[in-house]
Parts: structure tokens; sequence; C-alpha cells
């Protein structure tokens, strides 16, 4: 069955240093799972937070299902996420000791059941920012050259 993308948060790699990252399922409500499948989900403001041992999934925000009626769910509510005792231990010692933050990276379907990908992250400053931009665009430039040199060859033995 494979993997099925939800959603990427591009973000991330923009505003943070991902310096971890796990997989973790989602503990969901009903109709979040048909919302999620038709891909209406935003991690802009979301992050993990430990609470009492658990890590939970806060500020994502998941769009009511549209045939949902009465059964719909708080789109902005608190989720929890599965993972090892061992995993969530690891994550909210190295969050708490150094000032990290947990930050979802992507949403997806791995063999029908939701998962999101958490990155451990560190906040960058504005002149990272600035360091990886130029790095895209240096990046962009070689592409480019690359892609026109095998063509001014051709020409010249032509």
């Amino acid at each position: 069955m494979g993997e099925k993308v939800v959603t990427v948060n591009r973000r991330a790699h923009h505003d943070y240093h991902i310096l971890d990252r796990v997989e973790a399922g989602i503990e969901l409500q009903g109709t979040e799972v048909k919302s999620l499948r038709n891909g209406h989900i935003t991690l802009k403001d979301g992050y993990g937070d430990v609470v009492n041992g658990q890590i939970y999934l806060v500020g994502v925000h998941i769009n009511p299902y549209e045939q949902g009626n009465i059964y719909n769910h708080d789109p902005e509510r608190k989720r929890r996420l599965l993972l090892h005792k061992r995993e969530i231990t690891r994550f909210s010692i190295r969050v708490e000791e150094k000032g990290l933050t947990l930050i979802p990276l992507r949403v997806y379907f791995k063999n029908g059941i939701a998962k999101v990908e958490l990155g451990l992250c560190k906040g960058k400053h504005t002149v990272d920012k600035r360091d990886t931009i130029r790095e895209r665009e240096v990046k962009r430039e070689i592409d480019r050259a690359m892609k026109l040199a095998p063509r001014k060859e051709q020409k010249q033995s032509d």
C-alpha cells in the first residue's frame, strides 16, 4: 500500500535546524481521519508538548468533515501521539534540558494508518535563514549551469 503524504511543513525547514526525527501515530477521532484523507490539515502553528509522560500534538488544525454533522470534532484539540515509552523519555529530556522544540514536519498515511513525522528542532536566527536562502540560490545556479552545459557542448561538436 505504501505511503501517501497528506501535508508537509515547509516552513519548519526554513525556521528551524532539524536535529532528530521520529515517526509517531496520531490518536484521532472518527471524522478526523476522513478529513485528513481529504488533506484538510494545517501544521503551521503546531508543536509537540510533553504532559504527564505523554506527547501531545498542539496547535494543529484539522478542519471538520463536511458530512460529519453532530459527530464532528474540535478542530484545534490536543491529539495524543503514539510513541514507545523510550522515545517519549528521550525526547522529553532533550526538550526540557536544551530548550529544543518538537515540530510536526509532515503528516502521511502509512499502510492506511495516520502518522506524523516529528522533528526535534532548534530555532534559526535571521543570519542562519539568510545563509539557507543563499545556499539554495547557489544550488539553483549550479543546477541551471549544469543543464545548459551539455547543450553548449552539442552545438560546438556539430
